[in-house]
């Protein structure tokens, strides 16, 4: 065996090694940036500000049933400061019955310094819609023109998110300006669900 020929194999192996190494540094990196605890959310939030009709555009589904199009929610601050909703879209039950669901929903702040992150409980007001409570974060919104919310239901052991959902609203149901999409754009990639989300008709069917 040539000296020549020993030299290039230990090259070679040299650079199998340095890919290696930077493949699994790249990989750390992205399972650290994707740790659902690190995800920030819009600070000071001001839910009165954030009160009224908000539109989904934009869905990025949980596992099992969820709303599928003409979403909407409007919300409203009590007089105690607790913040509501009502929010409707539409569904397919059993496969084929498709109806426009109601759903109710109760917000609370578990640490008042970050009241960007809430958990909602929410109700079908129909037997066949179903009950339960999830996370619910603002990750950023300008109050104006568009809102993104994010919970995360299941955690994987290095604290990526398992199962969850997002939406993106609009104060408009014709959508959102160029320059708010690259800000929104911008925010999915922060929350590791860029290219996840499909859009949400909006007709007015609900």
């Amino acid at each position: 065996m040539s000296r020549d020929y020993r030299l290039r194999n230990r090259m070679d192996y040299s650079k199998f090694a340095l890919l290696v190494v930077l493949l699994s540094y790249i990989e750390r990196c992205w399972s650290a940036s994707c740790v659902v605890d690190s995800f920030t959310v819009k600070q000071d939030f001001d839910p009165k500000r954030y009160s009224g009709k908000w539109y989904a555009l934009q869905k990025k589904d949980p596992e099992g049933l969820f709303l599928q199009d003409n979403i909407s929610a409007e919300y409203t601050i009590d007089d105690d400061g607790t913040m509501t909703a009502s929010s409707k879209g539409r569904v397919t039950l059993f496969g084929f019955w498709v109806v426009c669901a109601d759903m109710a929903a109760q917000y609370s702040v578990p640490d008042p310094t970050n009241p960007g992150k809430m958990f909602m409980n929410y109700q079908g007001l129909a037997s066949y819609l179903s009950s339960g409570g999830d996370n619910y974060w603002v990750i950023d919104t300008d109050y104006d023109n568009y809102a993104i919310t994010y919970a995360c239901r299941t955690l994987k052991e290095d604290g990526s998110c398992d199962d969850g959902y997002a939406l993106i609203f609009s104060r408009n149901p014709r959508g959102l300006p160029p320059a708010i999409q690259r800000v929104v754009r911008q925010k999915q990639e922060e929350i590791c669900m860029a290219g996840q989300f499909e859009p949400v008709l909006q007709s007015g069917a609900c």
